[in-house]
Protein backbone atom coordinates (compact mmCIF):
# COMPACT_ATOMS: atom_id res chain seq x y z
CA UNK A 1 0.00 0.00 0.00
CA UNK A 2 3.14 2.39 1.11
CA UNK A 3 4.73 1.15 -2.39
CA UNK A 4 1.58 2.06 -4.02
CA UNK A 5 1.24 5.43 -2.57
CA UNK A 6 4.81 6.54 -3.15
CA UNK A 7 4.14 4.95 -7.10
CA UNK A 8 1.51 7.11 -7.31
CA UNK A 9 3.22 10.29 -6.16
CA UNK A 10 6.26 9.91 -7.99
CA UNK A 11 3.92 9.56 -11.44
CA UNK A 12 2.42 12.91 -10.52
CA UNK A 13 5.43 14.41 -9.63
CA UNK A 14 6.42 13.14 -13.57
CA UNK A 15 3.51 14.29 -15.08
CA UNK A 16 3.58 17.90 -13.75
CA UNK A 17 7.26 18.00 -14.79
CA UNK A 18 6.25 17.12 -18.64
CA UNK A 19 3.29 19.57 -18.42
CA UNK A 20 6.03 22.22 -17.31
CA UNK A 21 8.54 21.31 -19.44
CA UNK A 22 6.25 21.55 -23.03
CA UNK A 23 4.92 24.25 -21.29
CA UNK A 24 8.08 26.07 -21.63
CA UNK A 25 8.32 25.29 -25.07
CA UNK A 26 5.02 26.70 -25.98
CA UNK A 27 5.28 29.86 -23.93
CA UNK A 28 8.74 30.80 -26.47
CA UNK A 29 6.86 29.87 -29.48
CA UNK A 30 4.05 31.92 -29.20
CA UNK A 31 6.42 34.69 -27.41
CA UNK A 32 7.87 34.59 -30.70
CA UNK A 33 4.84 34.16 -33.07
CA UNK A 34 2.81 37.45 -31.35
CA UNK A 35 5.29 39.62 -30.76
CA UNK A 36 5.24 40.92 -34.53
CA UNK A 37 1.71 41.54 -33.78
CA UNK A 38 2.28 43.51 -30.66
CA UNK A 39 5.52 45.40 -32.93
CA UNK A 40 3.65 45.92 -35.91
CA UNK A 41 2.65 49.73 -34.55
CA UNK A 42 6.47 50.47 -34.95
CA UNK A 43 7.97 48.44 -37.79
CA UNK A 44 5.12 48.80 -40.19
CA UNK A 45 7.02 51.62 -42.18
CA UNK A 46 10.29 49.99 -42.34
CA UNK A 47 8.74 47.61 -45.02
CA UNK A 48 5.84 48.96 -46.36
CA UNK A 49 6.67 52.79 -46.73
CA UNK A 50 3.03 54.36 -47.53
CA UNK A 51 1.98 57.46 -45.91
CA UNK A 52 -1.42 56.34 -44.15
CA UNK A 53 -1.21 54.42 -41.15
CA UNK A 54 -3.92 51.97 -41.54
CA UNK A 55 -2.44 51.14 -45.14
CA UNK A 56 0.59 50.41 -43.77
CA UNK A 57 -1.33 47.73 -40.63
CA UNK A 58 -3.45 46.23 -43.03
CA UNK A 59 -0.45 45.29 -45.05
CA UNK A 60 1.35 44.34 -41.66
CA UNK A 61 -1.60 42.35 -40.80
CA UNK A 62 -1.51 40.47 -44.53
CA UNK A 63 1.42 39.29 -44.00
CA UNK A 64 0.67 37.89 -40.01
CA UNK A 65 -2.49 36.55 -41.62
CA UNK A 66 -0.17 34.58 -44.17
CA UNK A 67 1.40 33.24 -40.81
CA UNK A 68 -1.63 31.55 -40.56
CA UNK A 69 -2.53 30.50 -44.15
CA UNK A 70 0.30 27.78 -44.24
CA UNK A 71 -0.27 26.37 -40.69
CA UNK A 72 -2.50 23.48 -42.26
CA UNK A 73 0.21 22.43 -43.71
CA UNK A 74 2.41 22.61 -41.00
CA UNK A 75 -0.88 20.95 -38.79
CA UNK A 76 -0.34 17.93 -41.53
CA UNK A 77 3.29 17.99 -41.28
CA UNK A 78 4.37 17.96 -37.71
CA UNK A 79 0.91 15.88 -37.03
CA UNK A 80 2.36 13.30 -39.31
CA UNK A 81 5.40 13.77 -37.54
CA UNK A 82 4.35 13.43 -34.12
CA UNK A 83 1.74 10.01 -34.27
CA UNK A 84 4.55 8.31 -36.70
CA UNK A 85 8.35 9.52 -34.43
CA UNK A 86 6.60 10.57 -31.77
CA UNK A 87 5.67 13.83 -30.15
CA UNK A 88 8.49 14.92 -28.09
CA UNK A 89 10.47 14.73 -31.77
CA UNK A 90 7.59 16.92 -33.41
CA UNK A 91 8.29 19.32 -30.51
CA UNK A 92 11.91 20.14 -30.58
CA UNK A 93 11.83 20.38 -34.68
CA UNK A 94 9.14 23.23 -34.12
CA UNK A 95 10.73 25.34 -31.73
CA UNK A 96 13.83 24.79 -33.55
CA UNK A 97 12.33 26.83 -36.69
CA UNK A 98 10.63 29.36 -34.97
CA UNK A 99 13.99 30.31 -33.37
CA UNK A 100 15.23 30.67 -36.85
CA UNK A 101 11.87 32.92 -38.34
CA UNK A 102 12.37 35.20 -35.36
CA UNK A 103 16.23 35.54 -35.71
CA UNK A 104 15.63 36.26 -39.71
CA UNK A 105 13.00 39.14 -38.90
CA UNK A 106 15.60 40.69 -36.22
CA UNK A 107 18.21 40.92 -38.86
CA UNK A 108 15.98 42.32 -41.85
CA UNK A 109 17.04 45.00 -43.74
CA UNK A 110 14.58 47.50 -44.42
CA UNK A 111 12.40 48.56 -47.41
CA UNK A 112 14.69 52.01 -47.95
CA UNK A 113 17.57 49.24 -47.95
CA UNK A 114 17.09 46.45 -50.26
CA UNK A 115 13.41 47.38 -51.35
CA UNK A 116 10.86 44.80 -52.24
CA UNK A 117 13.11 42.31 -51.39
CA UNK A 118 12.18 43.27 -47.64
CA UNK A 119 9.05 42.57 -47.57
CA UNK A 120 9.64 39.76 -49.20
CA UNK A 121 11.64 38.35 -46.85
CA UNK A 122 10.09 39.54 -44.06
CA UNK A 123 6.81 37.40 -45.56
CA UNK A 124 9.47 33.97 -46.29
CA UNK A 125 10.28 34.34 -42.29
CA UNK A 126 6.38 34.66 -41.17
CA UNK A 127 5.74 31.48 -43.40
CA UNK A 128 8.22 29.74 -41.85
CA UNK A 129 6.91 30.85 -38.06
CA UNK A 130 3.62 29.50 -39.54
CA UNK A 131 4.31 26.08 -40.20
CA UNK A 132 6.18 26.17 -36.93
CA UNK A 133 3.32 26.91 -34.61
CA UNK A 134 0.77 24.61 -37.53
CA UNK A 135 2.55 22.19 -35.82
CA UNK A 136 3.28 23.61 -32.61
CA UNK A 137 -0.86 23.71 -31.09
CA UNK A 138 -1.15 19.93 -32.31
CA UNK A 139 1.52 18.40 -31.21
CA UNK A 140 1.59 20.21 -27.47
CA UNK A 141 -2.17 20.05 -27.43
CA UNK A 142 -2.30 16.03 -27.76
CA UNK A 143 1.15 15.85 -25.41
CA UNK A 144 -0.32 18.01 -22.45
CA UNK A 145 -3.79 16.58 -23.07
CA UNK A 146 -1.96 12.76 -22.85
CA UNK A 147 0.10 13.27 -20.04
CA UNK A 148 -2.66 15.30 -18.31
CA UNK A 149 -3.97 13.24 -14.72
CA UNK A 150 -7.18 11.34 -15.15
CA UNK A 151 -10.00 13.38 -13.99
CA UNK A 152 -8.31 16.52 -13.89
CA UNK A 153 -7.21 17.08 -17.31
CA UNK A 154 -9.13 19.98 -17.77
CA UNK A 155 -7.10 21.50 -15.17
CA UNK A 156 -3.75 20.27 -16.06
CA UNK A 157 -4.37 20.85 -19.90
CA UNK A 158 -5.37 24.26 -19.80
CA UNK A 159 -1.80 24.91 -19.15
CA UNK A 160 -1.41 25.29 -22.63
CA UNK A 161 -3.07 28.62 -23.00
CA UNK A 162 -1.73 29.92 -19.77
CA UNK A 163 1.57 29.30 -21.58
CA UNK A 164 0.23 30.82 -24.72
CA UNK A 165 -1.12 33.41 -23.35
CA UNK A 166 1.70 34.31 -21.37
CA UNK A 167 3.63 34.05 -24.36
CA UNK A 168 1.65 37.14 -25.55
CA UNK A 169 1.71 38.64 -22.10
CA UNK A 170 5.42 38.50 -22.11
CA UNK A 171 5.89 39.85 -25.44
CA UNK A 172 3.48 42.63 -24.66
CA UNK A 173 5.41 43.37 -21.15
CA UNK A 174 8.39 43.43 -23.14
CA UNK A 175 7.52 45.85 -25.51
CA UNK A 176 5.98 48.45 -22.47
CA UNK A 177 9.25 48.00 -21.24
CA UNK A 178 10.92 49.25 -24.26
CA UNK A 179 8.16 52.02 -24.41
CA UNK A 180 9.65 52.94 -21.44
CA UNK A 181 13.20 52.91 -22.25
CA UNK A 182 13.29 53.68 -25.60
CA UNK A 183 11.51 57.24 -27.57
CA UNK A 184 8.79 56.49 -30.35
CA UNK A 185 11.61 57.40 -33.05
CA UNK A 186 14.24 54.49 -31.73
CA UNK A 187 11.53 52.15 -31.50
CA UNK A 188 10.83 52.83 -35.26
CA UNK A 189 14.38 52.41 -35.96
CA UNK A 190 15.62 49.65 -34.58
CA UNK A 191 14.61 49.27 -31.18
CA UNK A 192 11.16 46.60 -32.76
CA UNK A 193 14.10 44.52 -33.65
CA UNK A 194 15.05 43.62 -30.05
CA UNK A 195 12.16 41.29 -29.13
CA UNK A 196 12.90 39.03 -31.59
CA UNK A 197 16.67 38.62 -30.47
CA UNK A 198 14.98 37.73 -27.14
CA UNK A 199 12.64 35.36 -28.42
CA UNK A 200 15.31 33.85 -30.91
CA UNK A 201 17.32 33.93 -27.33
CA UNK A 202 14.48 31.57 -25.37
CA UNK A 203 14.24 28.77 -27.51
CA UNK A 204 17.44 27.83 -26.74
CA UNK A 205 16.34 27.12 -23.18
CA UNK A 206 13.03 25.73 -24.72
CA UNK A 207 14.65 23.13 -26.44
CA UNK A 208 16.92 22.14 -23.22
CA UNK A 209 13.56 21.46 -21.55
CA UNK A 210 12.22 19.55 -24.12
CA UNK A 211 14.83 17.35 -24.97
CA UNK A 212 14.37 15.65 -21.52
CA UNK A 213 10.28 15.46 -22.25
CA UNK A 214 9.25 11.64 -22.01
CA UNK A 215 7.27 10.54 -24.82
CA UNK A 216 3.52 9.41 -24.44
CA UNK A 217 3.26 7.24 -27.28
CA UNK A 218 4.12 3.50 -27.56
CA UNK A 219 6.22 2.12 -30.37
CA UNK A 220 3.10 0.08 -30.82
CA UNK A 221 0.78 2.81 -31.47
CA UNK A 222 3.23 4.64 -33.99
CA UNK A 223 3.89 1.53 -36.15
CA UNK A 224 0.49 0.96 -36.85
CA UNK A 225 -0.87 1.18 -40.21
CA UNK A 226 -2.97 4.63 -40.57
CA UNK A 227 -0.84 6.40 -37.87
CA UNK A 228 -0.16 9.67 -38.91
CA UNK A 229 -2.24 9.28 -42.22
CA UNK A 230 -4.84 11.22 -43.69
CA UNK A 231 -6.78 8.27 -45.03
CA UNK A 232 -6.93 7.17 -40.97
CA UNK A 233 -7.94 10.86 -40.65
CA UNK A 234 -10.64 10.42 -42.77
CA UNK A 235 -12.11 7.64 -40.89
CA UNK A 236 -12.99 10.36 -38.31
CA UNK A 237 -14.45 12.88 -40.40
CA UNK A 238 -17.59 13.87 -38.10
CA UNK A 239 -14.92 15.03 -35.39
CA UNK A 240 -12.56 16.78 -37.67
CA UNK A 241 -15.75 18.61 -39.13
CA UNK A 242 -16.88 19.42 -35.69
CA UNK A 243 -13.33 20.65 -34.63
CA UNK A 244 -13.44 23.04 -37.39
CA UNK A 245 -16.72 24.29 -36.58
CA UNK A 246 -16.20 25.65 -32.70
CA UNK A 247 -12.71 26.32 -33.72
CA UNK A 248 -13.92 29.00 -36.39
CA UNK A 249 -15.68 30.70 -33.53
CA UNK A 250 -13.39 30.10 -31.04
CA UNK A 251 -10.10 31.23 -32.88
CA UNK A 252 -11.82 34.50 -34.40
CA UNK A 253 -13.24 35.91 -30.78
CA UNK A 254 -9.54 35.26 -29.29
CA UNK A 255 -7.97 36.92 -31.87
CA UNK A 256 -10.52 39.63 -31.90
CA UNK A 257 -10.07 40.44 -27.82
CA UNK A 258 -6.14 39.99 -27.55
CA UNK A 259 -4.16 40.63 -30.82
CA UNK A 260 -6.43 42.76 -32.71
CA UNK A 261 -7.80 44.59 -29.42
CA UNK A 262 -4.22 46.83 -28.90
CA UNK A 263 -4.91 48.39 -32.69
CA UNK A 264 -8.85 48.54 -31.54
CA UNK A 265 -8.38 50.67 -28.66
CA UNK A 266 -5.51 52.99 -30.52
CA UNK A 267 -7.30 52.98 -33.99
CA UNK A 268 -10.79 53.56 -33.07
CA UNK A 269 -11.41 54.15 -29.64
CA UNK A 270 -8.58 56.27 -30.06
CA UNK A 271 -6.63 55.89 -26.64
CA UNK A 272 -2.84 56.59 -26.91
CA UNK A 273 -0.56 53.52 -27.46
CA UNK A 274 0.94 53.46 -24.00
CA UNK A 275 -2.66 53.28 -22.55
CA UNK A 276 -3.89 50.43 -25.01
CA UNK A 277 -0.52 48.25 -24.11
CA UNK A 278 -1.29 49.01 -20.37
CA UNK A 279 -5.22 47.70 -20.69
CA UNK A 280 -4.25 44.83 -22.54
CA UNK A 281 -1.42 43.66 -20.33
CA UNK A 282 -3.39 43.69 -17.57
CA UNK A 283 -5.99 42.10 -19.31
CA UNK A 284 -3.83 39.06 -20.40
CA UNK A 285 -2.86 38.79 -17.23
CA UNK A 286 -5.72 38.15 -15.38
CA UNK A 287 -7.23 36.52 -18.62
CA UNK A 288 -3.80 33.78 -18.49
CA UNK A 289 -4.70 33.15 -14.56
CA UNK A 290 -8.75 32.49 -15.65
CA UNK A 291 -7.34 29.48 -17.78
CA UNK A 292 -7.19 26.61 -15.19
CA UNK A 293 -10.60 28.26 -13.12
CA UNK A 294 -11.98 27.13 -16.11
CA UNK A 295 -10.28 24.17 -17.26
CA UNK A 296 -11.12 22.72 -13.58
CA UNK A 297 -14.87 23.85 -14.01
CA UNK A 298 -14.75 21.39 -17.53
CA UNK A 299 -13.80 18.52 -14.95
CA UNK A 300 -17.21 18.94 -13.22
CA UNK A 301 -19.60 20.53 -15.78
CA UNK A 302 -18.11 18.63 -19.21
CA UNK A 303 -16.46 19.75 -22.05
CA UNK A 304 -19.78 20.28 -23.88
CA UNK A 305 -21.58 22.32 -21.64
CA UNK A 306 -18.27 24.87 -21.09
CA UNK A 307 -18.49 24.79 -25.42
CA UNK A 308 -22.10 25.95 -25.36
CA UNK A 309 -21.41 28.53 -22.38
CA UNK A 310 -18.65 30.14 -25.08
CA UNK A 311 -21.43 29.96 -28.35
CA UNK A 312 -23.91 31.67 -26.17
CA UNK A 313 -22.48 34.16 -24.17
CA UNK A 314 -20.09 34.53 -27.34
CA UNK A 315 -23.34 35.48 -29.92
CA UNK A 316 -24.86 37.48 -27.27
CA UNK A 317 -22.32 39.80 -25.91
CA UNK A 318 -19.89 40.32 -28.47
CA UNK A 319 -22.24 43.10 -30.28
CA UNK A 320 -22.46 45.18 -27.32
CA UNK A 321 -19.12 45.09 -25.52
CA UNK A 322 -17.49 45.90 -29.16
CA UNK A 323 -19.68 49.03 -29.24
CA UNK A 324 -19.38 50.14 -25.78
CA UNK A 325 -15.22 49.84 -26.47
CA UNK A 326 -15.12 51.72 -29.52
CA UNK A 327 -16.40 54.60 -27.77
CA UNK A 328 -14.38 54.04 -24.34
CA UNK A 329 -12.37 56.47 -23.51
CA UNK A 330 -11.33 55.68 -19.32
CA UNK A 331 -8.24 52.85 -19.35
CA UNK A 332 -9.77 51.51 -16.46
CA UNK A 333 -13.61 51.38 -18.03
CA UNK A 334 -11.67 49.57 -21.12
CA UNK A 335 -9.82 46.83 -18.77
CA UNK A 336 -13.38 45.96 -17.75
CA UNK A 337 -15.14 45.46 -21.16
CA UNK A 338 -12.40 43.65 -22.58
CA UNK A 339 -11.93 40.99 -19.37
CA UNK A 340 -15.53 40.71 -19.63
CA UNK A 341 -14.92 39.40 -23.44
CA UNK A 342 -11.76 37.55 -22.25
CA UNK A 343 -14.05 35.70 -19.72
CA UNK A 344 -16.55 34.86 -22.16
CA UNK A 345 -13.67 33.18 -24.30
CA UNK A 346 -12.34 31.56 -21.13
CA UNK A 347 -14.74 29.11 -21.95
CA UNK A 348 -13.35 27.58 -24.83
CA UNK A 349 -9.40 28.34 -24.66
CA UNK A 350 -9.21 26.63 -21.45
CA UNK A 351 -9.95 23.61 -22.71
CA UNK A 352 -9.33 24.69 -26.72
CA UNK A 353 -6.54 21.49 -26.74
CA UNK A 354 -7.90 18.78 -24.85
CA UNK A 355 -11.72 18.86 -25.58
CA UNK A 356 -9.91 17.99 -30.29
CA UNK A 357 -6.85 15.18 -28.30
CA UNK A 358 -10.28 13.78 -26.95
CA UNK A 359 -12.14 13.01 -30.26
CA UNK A 360 -9.08 11.35 -32.09
CA UNK A 361 -7.14 7.63 -31.42
CA UNK A 362 -3.74 8.25 -30.28
CA UNK A 363 -2.54 7.33 -33.86
CA UNK A 364 -4.51 9.95 -35.52
CA UNK A 365 -4.97 12.64 -32.27
CA UNK A 366 -1.56 15.04 -33.52
CA UNK A 367 -2.61 15.22 -36.96
CA UNK A 368 -6.48 15.38 -36.13
CA UNK A 369 -6.14 17.91 -33.95
CA UNK A 370 -3.13 20.09 -35.37
CA UNK A 371 -4.66 19.75 -38.93
CA UNK A 372 -8.31 20.24 -38.54
CA UNK A 373 -7.27 23.57 -35.78
CA UNK A 374 -5.12 24.38 -38.12
CA UNK A 375 -7.49 24.89 -41.07
CA UNK A 376 -10.45 26.81 -39.10
CA UNK A 377 -7.10 29.20 -37.36
CA UNK A 378 -5.82 29.84 -40.82
CA UNK A 379 -9.50 30.82 -42.41
CA UNK A 380 -10.81 32.71 -39.39
CA UNK A 381 -8.81 33.35 -36.43
CA UNK A 382 -5.30 34.87 -38.55
CA UNK A 383 -7.32 36.97 -40.67
CA UNK A 384 -9.29 38.66 -37.62
CA UNK A 385 -7.24 41.60 -37.94
CA UNK A 386 -6.64 42.24 -41.65
CA UNK A 387 -10.51 41.25 -41.91
CA UNK A 388 -11.04 44.36 -39.55
CA UNK A 389 -9.19 46.53 -40.54
CA UNK A 390 -10.25 46.42 -44.42
CA UNK A 391 -13.76 47.01 -43.15
CA UNK A 392 -12.77 49.84 -40.96
CA UNK A 393 -11.07 51.28 -44.08
CA UNK A 394 -14.43 50.64 -45.95
CA UNK A 395 -16.27 52.56 -43.36
CA UNK A 396 -18.18 49.77 -42.33
CA UNK A 397 -16.42 48.51 -39.05
CA UNK A 398 -19.68 47.32 -37.17
CA UNK A 399 -20.19 44.53 -39.82
CA UNK A 400 -16.70 43.15 -38.28
CA UNK A 401 -18.63 43.21 -34.78
CA UNK A 402 -21.88 40.94 -36.55
CA UNK A 403 -18.86 38.84 -38.64
CA UNK A 404 -18.23 37.64 -34.95
CA UNK A 405 -20.93 36.60 -33.30
CA UNK A 406 -22.14 34.77 -36.56
CA UNK A 407 -18.97 32.41 -35.70
CA UNK A 408 -19.97 32.51 -32.33
CA UNK A 409 -23.43 31.02 -32.95
CA UNK A 410 -21.84 28.79 -35.33
CA UNK A 411 -19.76 27.03 -32.25
CA UNK A 412 -23.00 27.10 -30.25
CA UNK A 413 -24.62 25.03 -32.81
CA UNK A 414 -21.94 22.81 -32.98
CA UNK A 415 -21.19 22.42 -29.88
CA UNK A 416 -24.89 21.83 -28.85
CA UNK A 417 -25.05 19.07 -31.25
CA UNK A 418 -21.99 17.02 -30.20
CA UNK A 419 -21.31 14.30 -28.03
CA UNK A 420 -19.48 15.42 -24.28
CA UNK A 421 -16.06 14.08 -25.04
CA UNK A 422 -15.04 14.14 -22.00
CA UNK A 423 -17.43 11.55 -21.29
CA UNK A 424 -17.33 9.66 -24.75
CA UNK A 425 -14.30 10.21 -26.34
CA UNK A 426 -11.17 8.00 -26.56
CA UNK A 427 -9.41 9.66 -23.49
CA UNK A 428 -11.76 8.99 -20.87
CA UNK A 429 -10.34 5.37 -19.86
CA UNK A 430 -6.65 6.72 -20.26
CA UNK A 431 -4.52 6.67 -17.31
Amino acid sequence: MKEDRFSRAADQRRRIFAIVGASSGNLVEWFDFYIYAFCAIYFAHAFFPTGNPTTQLMNTAGVFAAGFLVRPIGGWFFGRLADRHGRRTAMLVSVIMMCTGSLVIACLPTYATIGAAAPALLLVARLFQGLSVGGEYGTSATYMSEVALKGRRGFFASFQYVTLIGGQLLALLVLVILQFLLSTEELRAWGWRIPFVIGAAMAIVALYLRRSLDETTSAQTRAREDAGTLSGLLKHKRAVLTVIGFTAGGSLAFYTFTTYMQKYLVNTAGMSVPAASAVMTGALLVYMLLQPLFGALSDRIGRRTSMIWFGALGTLCTVPILHALKEVTNPYLAFVLVMAALTIVSFYTSISGLIKSEMFPPEVRALGVGLSYAIANAIFGGTAEYVALGLKARGSEEMFFWYVTGLCAISLIVSARMADPSRTGYLKDAD
